[in-house]
């Protein structure tokens, strides 16, 4: 079940007032996804629904004007990379590269 843009809007600023936009939030929710598929509980159309949804709230909050299908493809391999456990997690200091120069 998807929800229409309009709606994908609503819950853009409803998420935004309540403050879940943190990453941490956003960690749960993949390490949640990864625990519910591995019990058998999560199939993957579902876990393809939750993704295309993380998806459209990536796209509808992007900061700056964005070729859309070009982001949106890379978004979503992002997006399958962390949910497959590809992609790291974890916290932000061991996971971001040394800015001080001295990696």
């Amino acid at each position: 079940m998807s929800i229409g843009a309009g709606n994908q809007k609503k819950l853009h600023h409803d998420l935004t007032n309540v403050g879940l936009r943190a990453q941490a939030t956003a960690a749960g929710l993949v390490q949640l996804c990864v625990e519910l598929r591995g019990a058998g509980i999560l199939d993957e159309d579902a876990l393809n629904r939750i993704k295309a949804a993380i998806g459209d709230e990536i796209i509808i909050g992007a900061a700056r004007p964005v070729d859309r299908k070009g982001y949106r493809q890379e978004v979503r391999a992002r997006l399958d990379r962390l949910f497959s456990g590809e992609e790291r997690m974890g916290p932000a200091e061991r996971i971001a590269p040394d800015r001080t120069g001295t990696d």
